[in-house]
């Protein structure tokens, strides 16, 4: 049977529709001569009944047209007359858009999309893979979305109104029947039922599964597909004199995905084993298998992740054997070791270019200064970085690349697509916002961030510092939220407060260079030249006194210094001294040196600055360079080095050479960034939030730190731009008025925390422990929390995912607008707990009030102290009237729909939450059965994959850690080397 005949008045219809009405922008046409078919031997044929789209006013005048179909031969719909059978005459219709396929094994009718720029939507949603069709159905060929505003209201497409599966007679095989036209056909029919055909399709495969050799290999196979898969066998029959030679490279190894628009300024839930692929609603889900599709054009893949199962990962997303892979895992040991060799390893020789990375923590917060006693820190961001030849996708989640997390735990789900750029911007990297910028017109740092975190990752792997050069050929300017990262160790706000006083300095400089950011280094070897051997009667330091005095006056207390390279010492040849000038006889080079860059730092600066990529100066504290060159203490003399483009910047992509990109990565990882509560209070303390507007302050998570107070949360409010109202006027004459502080967080609780009931986890569907390992509340801080009566219940949202664990970690603060207007706030989701871990645990020096308050708000310290890599994003809706994005994913902050339910129910007089020692307690009441049952639970789905952040007798330890950071002994023999081998009176 002809693959496009048509009933008795198609013909007809047809010469009208060739003919383009007058004044209509749009036609349709059923070619009069088709390509000609070969006869088809099995007799099993489809009838299409459809229903064209050309436009609302002249869908009427368009009756219905009926196809026939041959099995596993495709039905072409596109412009092309010569090679489609269905013909769009518009534009915006590719030459072969799309195909309708007959299985006649199974009876059904695919979509598929072929080579369409503008994609192919059923009932809505846009198709990434083979799609079933049903009567009722409403194809389109283009989004009504993307339809131009003279022909707003233009769809071009068709309805599909019946399907007829007809076949011989003899054959006496079973018909399917859902035709509207009432034409009598003598062939055996029988009318279709979509229940009756999904439970024939589900019964075949049970019979598969029985009838096979393996039936739990064949299950498990089969488990990487959900009840809609295509049969593939199939589709992959298709000869090659089809005229549709795309299915050779479409069709074949198609996973189970359907395509997802991007959230915007919102975020999707992952998607559960239990559901089905069904249309998107106001709850959009999305697979590990969809964000990664297709995964044959990726070109490079990054993640970061806490815990892992790699083979899985491999074998469930069918990952390419070559295909370059870098993840970033916690590991205790390697994680908190000194060696850089232990920073990477290549596990799977099957994969040689997988690369599994353990980023370093830094010794400062551990425990005692001794990286063997390590601290409480982990790696915990949720981060894949897939590049593709013409974009890039970032996908910021909650969930850990494990099975558990993805299938069976509630987890959310970020992520937004950037085009490639004509040529790399290294400048990127070096976009900030800093305290107190306002500027509306500076660049968005989405990419600087993402960079500067990936950096501190990779920055002892010089293999994968290439990633950082990558990220320069994209364009983040487009970004739909800000990221929010923290990265551990001891986080000083001396930098920003020092940043006008440099400009002002490199202002008055002879040549004109743009500044790019600060590292923090020091200096190392300062006390070499004024020990009193060396200098007996005390002349250097003496004459370093009156430099540095004189310094303080003109330089408003920062005393700036002079770098100068050592090229030809043996000892380093990166080495770099050191010097104080004489701020009177500057102009003369009259000048002293205090000592030299540590090596870490000179092994990437002088690279850098050798071949001209940047400028760099520096500037030391007096008083501290003062101390240590009287010996006064043994700590280390804090550098802060001004780095700016140097001549050859612009220059960057073509001049760069392998030792470049690894001393680069080291750069961006090094540059001063804002990280935890002060980025959080860097991006939100640009608005100024109307408080008395506000309705809701909310933070759910699945842990609550042990250090979880008062001052913890004055400071994260702090941080999120709370400020007081004017009802504590008695606090009006305190200098931090306006300031929201601790004991203001005691008297009004600004925040409710949101955690599941210990009844709550006990009722969940497999019992308590799939939620033991991902639940951390700490007995005692339940104590100390009890009496704030801030405790809120999390009850999942939607419905369906009621009795499944939530590992979520999202925050929520909402204004209600006045006049109707949108709700304005913000919204955060990633990897960020509500702990002093993740996002640092303010320090406030002792010291005058005037110090105190260098901030601006003490509530935030003078040092941030943090444990955790963690990476989230935040999305912003300013209090003003007309806001927001005009593009298509232009959203509210109350489109945005919480994992959990809102307002969450109180807790009430008996309710307890889910802490440690309560599931302890829970468990024990089991009978031996029921634990029985449970240890086969985890057993046999591996539930256990996230271990506690926190631990609170480590939290009581960190108290009593010093902060000031010594010079190390390998430190002092460097300096000393590089000492015996410079001359030490040389010109600067």
């Amino acid at each position: 049977m002809d693959s496009s005949s048509c009933t008795n008045n198609t013909n007809t219809n047809n010469n009208n529709k060739k003919k383009k009405k007058r004044g209509s922008c749009y036609r349709m046409i059923l070619p009069p001569h088709p390509p000609p078919s070969k006869k088809n031997k099995s007799g099993k044929a489809a009838l299409l009944c459809l229903k064209p789209l050309i436009s609302t006013s002249e869908s009427s005048s368009h009756s219905s047209i009926s196809i026939s179909l041959e099995p596993n031969r495709p039905f072409t719909i596109g412009r092309s007359t010569r090679h489609c059978n269905l013909v769009f005459d518009d534009r915006r219709v590719s030459n072969q858009h799309c195909f309708i396929l007959f299985d006649a094994s199974l009876l059904k009718l695919y979509l598929l999309d072929g080579s369409s720029l503008n994609g192919v939507f059923v009932n809505g949603v846009r198709i990434g893979k083979p799609q079933e069709l049903s009567a009722g159905d409403e194809v389109l060929l283009i989004c009504a979305k993307n339809q131009c505003l003279c022909c707003s209201r233009l769809r071009i497409g068709f309805i599909i109104l019946s399907i007829v599966f007809e076949n011989n007679v003899e054959e006496d095989m079973l018909v399917v029947q859902a035709c509207s036209n009432n034409r009598k056909i003598n062939k055996r029919i029988v009318a279709y039922n979509p229940i009756i055909g999904r439970a024939n399709s589900l019964l075949t495969r049970c019979r598969n599964i029985l009838q096979s050799h393996d039936p739990i290999l064949h299950l498990c196979g089969a488990a990487i597909y959900n009840d809609d898969t295509t049969d593939i066998s199939s589709l992959n029959s298709l000869s090659k004199d089809n005229n549709a030679p795309h299915f050779d490279g479409v069709v074949q190894n198609i996973p189970c995905c359907n395509f997802v628009p991007p959230p915007g300024k919102n975020f999707y839930l992952n998607r559960l084993e239990f559901m089905h692929h069904t249309p998107l609603s106001h709850h959009p889900v999305v697979s590990l298998l969809e964000l990664l599709y297709p995964v044959e054009s990726l070109s490079r893949l990054f993640i970061a992740t806490f815990t892992s199962d790699i083979l899985w990962f491999l074998s469930y997303c069918e990952i390419p054997f070559n295909l370059p892979v870098t993840i970033a895992c916690h590991n205790t040991e390697r994680c908190w070791s000194s060696g850089p060799d232990k920073r990477s390893s290549i596990p799977y020789p099957e994969f040689p270019n997988l690369v599994v990375v353990y980023p370093p923590f830094p010794e400062a917060i551990a425990f005692g200064k001794d990286c063997k006693k390590q601290g409480i820190a982990c790696h915990h961001p949720k981060l894949l970085v897939l590049q593709r030849q013409d974009s890039i996708r970032v996908i910021i989640t909650s969930a850990n690349l494990v099975a558990n997390q993805w299938n069976r735990v509630t987890n959310t789900v970020w992520w937004q697509d950037f085009p490639r750029t004509s040529s790399p911007d290294y400048s990127s990297l070096f976009s900030h916002i800093y305290h107190g910028d306002t500027n509306k017109d500076s660049k968005p740092d989405f990419a600087a961030q993402l960079a500067g975190f990936m950096a501190s990752l990779l920055t002892d792997v010089p293999s994968q510092a290439h990633w950082i050069v990558e990220l320069t050929k994209y364009d983040f300017g487009g970004a739909k939220g800000h990221l929010i990262a923290s990265v551990p160790g001891i986080h000083s706000d001396r930098v920003p407060s020092m940043i006008e006083t440099m400009q002002f300095l490199t202002a008055n400089q002879a040549f004109s260079v743009k500044f790019l950011g600060l590292v923090e280094a020091s200096v190392v070897g300062l006390s070499h030249l004024f020990r009193t051997a060396a200098d007996s009667n005390g002349a250097q330091l003496k004459k370093l006194a009156a430099f540095l005095r004189k310094s303080c006056e003109k330089a408003y207390g920062v005393l700036e210094i002079l770098l100068i390279r050592n090229k030809n010492v043996p000892a380093d040849a990166n080495a770099v001294s050191v010097f104080v000038p004489n701020p009177n006889e500057f102009s003369k080079g009259d000048c002293m040196q205090l000592g030299f860059l540590p090596r870490n730092v000179a092994k990437w600066v002088s690279p850098l600055w050798d071949i001209g990529f940047f400028r760099f100066s520096g500037y030391v504290c007096p008083k501290e360079a003062l101390a240590a060159a009287l010996g006064r203490n043994s700590l280390k003399v804090q550098l802060i080095l001004h780095v700016s483009q140097g001549p050859h910047f612009q220059d960057i992509s073509r001049m760069m050479q392998p030792e470049h990109v690894i001393s680069l990565c080291s750069l961006i990882a090094s540059v001063r960034r804002c990280s935890g509560l002060w980025r959080l209070q860097e991006v939100l303390g640009q608005y100024r939030w109307p408080e008395s507007l506000e309705s809701d302050f909310i933070y759910g998570a699945s842990s609550i730190g042990s250090s979880m107070s008062s001052q913890f949360l004055a400071a994260f409010s702090a941080a999120s731009g709370k400020r007081s109202l004017q009802s504590f006027e008695s606090e009006e004459s305190d200098p931090e008025w306006g300031c929201w502080s601790a004991s203001q967080e005691s008297k009004c609780p600004s925040i409710r925390i949101i955690f599941p009931t210990i009844e709550r986890v006990k009722n969940a569907c497999n019992g308590i422990l799939p939620s033991k390992r991902i639940l951390c509340f700490s007995e005692r801080t339940w104590q100390r929390l009890r009496t704030a009566n801030i405790l809120h219940d999390a009850v999942p949202h939607p419905h369906n995912r009621v009795g499944h664990p939530m590992h979520v970690k999202v925050a929520r603060r909402r204004f209600q607008s006045k006049m109707d207007a949108p709700s304005s706030g913000w919204v955060y989701c990633g990897s960020h707990n509500f702990s002093a871990a993740a996002w640092g645990r303010p320090i406030s020096n002792s010291g005058s009030q005037a110090n105190r308050l260098e901030k601006g708000n003490s509530s935030l310290g003078l040092r941030l102290h943090i444990c955790n890599y963690e990476l989230g994003i935040i999305f912003i809706f300013p209090p003003t009237e007309t806001k927001g994005d005009t593009g298509e994913n232009c959203t509210n902050l109350d489109d945005i729909v919480l994992p959990y339910v809102v307002p969450a129910p109180k807790y009430g007089f008996k309710d307890r939450p889910a802490t440690m020692q309560a599931m302890r307690e829970a468990l024990a009441e089991l009978t031996k059965q029921e634990r029985e049952k449970f240890a086969e639970i985890i057993a046999t789905k591996e539930m256990v994959e996230e271990i506690l952040d926190e631990e609170e007798e480590e939290e009581e330890a960190i108290k009593e850690t010093s902060y000031a950071v010594e010079e190390k002994e390998d430190e002092k023999a460097y300096a000393e080397q590089l000492w015996s081998q410079v001359d030490s009176s040389q010109s600067c």
